[in-house]
């Protein structure tokens, strides 16, 4: 049995590296941003934050979120998305539902009505399809509210949609017109 509390923390520093800054320990992303699992193993150790295959495996099955995939015959790795780093994942247009979801804090709601949702230092604005992830997600930034997003109209005047590995809807941008604040979320 692995401690869930060390899987977190090494899932943690994986995203740093996979999604962030590879340099931190001496990896680099290929352009679609995968590395050799060998390598990322060996820049580990020589980091001081010794990985095995078997934890790094326990670590990409049980993050809930899927942030990782591993190539089919697991010799390379990459983050699914979230980079601030310049890869291309290779996701293809796809025709979204009605309404999606975005969870932000309270605090940061008139920010979004004047400029609405941008991706800042990211590839994406990070959507969800169900309001529950819209929810935990604005939970880690503060009292948590959650936006619609009319993604259908959106994909009807132009905008393109994807969806990533684990299921995170990715966009370039949310203007203000397609934003509709839900009622704020009982915590």
């Amino acid at each position: 049995m692995i401690d869930e509390k060390k899987l977190r923390k090494i899932s943690k520093f994986l995203s740093l590296v996979l999604r962030h800054k590879p340099e931190t320990i001496g990896i680099a992303l290929d352009g679609k941003g995968w590395t050799e699992v060998a390598g990322l193993l060996e820049k580990m150790k020589m980091a001081g934050r010794p990985l095995d295959m078997e934890m790094l495996e326990a670590v990409v099955e049980a993050n809930n979120k899927k942030r990782f995939a591993f190539n089919a015959d697991k010799t390379m790795i990459r983050a699914n998305q979230g980079h601030s780093v310049n890869v291309e994942l290779g996701y293809t247009p796809v025709e979204p539902p009605e309404i999606l979801f975005h969870g932000t804090a309270r605090k940061n709601i008139g920010s979004i009505f004047q400029s609405g949702l941008e991706k800042r230092g990211r590839h994406h604005v990070h959507l969800s399809a169900e309001t529950e992830t819209a929810v935990a997600v604005g939970q880690r930034h503060g009292k948590p509210v959650v936006l619609e997003v009319r993604a259908k109209e959106m994909r009807r005047d132009g905008y393109a949609f994807f969806v990533s590995d684990n299921g995170v809807w990715l966009t370039e941008e949310v203007p203000t017109k397609y934003l509709v604040l839900k009622e704020e979320v009982k915590s």
